[in-house]
């Protein structure tokens, strides 16, 4: 198999919203604890939606973290490969999938689709919890999606190391590293954990948040 160069390693999720941060918390990991060659782009994609078209348009292969909703059980991890990632779909999968399928779509109506495209994914367990962490069992998939990911890297040619110590810069905000989002996280008491209490007319209690 030849070697691929110019390529994008993505992460994309909501970290607002509990397991749905599952594709950035992954790629965080990955960053933090593997060096990879300069022609190698390890990007926190977050909610960009269609903003990450040109990214994928000019990388040659595509390696994409994501919590993804197959019906199985909370936590599994499945992997997709090329023709398994679906560019259109009457079923949606992953819970950014309108988006990212529309993006693929335009990837190929240029000309510009991937030579090569892994999709990572994890079954969620909790969604509904504003400004809530990874749940257990999707936490305890970390680990493993990263080695997974970094298998698939050497598959494609692509030199991966483990670092002696973590990368000394982020992907993204400082306030965003995990133990510092979790430490951050006010009572249940004090804040609204299903949306914005401001426009949602909801009931928790019995009493309106």
């Amino acid at each position: 198999m030849s070697v691929a160069h110019n390529v994008l390693v993505l992460g994309i999720g909501n970290l607002l919203w509990a397991d749905e941060g599952f594709g950035v918390r992954a790629v965080e990991s990955l960053h933090a604890s593997h060096e990879l060659p300069d022609d190698v782009v390890v990007m926190d994609g977050g909610t960009q939606g269609l903003l990450l078209l040109e990214p994928v348009c000019s990388a040659d292969a595509v390696l994409v973290f994501d919590a993804i909703d197959f019906s199985l059980p909370p936590g599994t991890l499945k992997v997709l490969r090329d023709a398994e990632v679906p560019v259109w779909s009457e079923t949606t999968m992953s819970l950014h999938q309108a988006s990212f399928m529309e993006l693929l779509s335009l990837a190929q109506l240029r000309g510009r689709f991937p030579s090569r495209i892994t999709v990572i994914g994890v079954q969620p367990e909790v969604l509904d919890d504003l400004g809530g962490s990874l749940s257990e069992c999707v936490r305890a998939r970390l680990d493993e999606a990263v080695a997974f990911g970094v298998a698939e890297l050497k598959s494609w040619g692509v030199p991966v190391q483990p670092r002696d110590v973590p990368a000394p810069d982020r992907l993204n905000a400082e306030s965003l590293a995990l133990h510092h989002y979790e430490q951050g996280r006010p009572a249940e008491q004090s804040a609204c954990r299903i949306g914005d209490a401001r426009f949602l007319n909801q009931v928790h209690a019995g009493e309106a948040v």
